[in-house]
């Protein structure tokens, strides 16, 4: 059973861990959705978590299911992982104004 400072103590963390996941977003833009290799392309600003400078690159998904639902235009942020040789979005999300 937990103690009700045990519980605060929890959230506390846990919300603290998405508001810093959030901060660690990128801004681009959807440059290319490409299904069948499960891709997209992406223009961006700075990947800090990466030391990545503002470019066009190409990014894996974590999931494939993002691809029906994002087209060339859209502004989003996100955060990307390198992962063996690749470089997978592992969080997106419409771009609010």
């Amino acid at each position: 059973m937990r103690t009700p400072v045990l519980s605060l103590l929890l959230a506390g963390a846990c919300a603290s861990a998405i508001a810093a996941d959030t901060a660690d977003l990128s801004e681009g833009e959807i440059r290319k959705v490409d299904k069948s290799a499960a891709k997209l392309t992406i223009r961006h600003g700075e990947l800090k978590n990466l030391d990545m400078p503002p470019m066009t690159m190409v990014f894996q998904v974590k999931d494939k299911a993002w691809l029906d639902k994002l087209k060339a235009g859209d502004k989003v942020r996100f955060q990307a992982e390198k992962q063996g040789t690749d470089y997978v979005v592992t969080v997106i999300e419409p771009k609010g104004d």
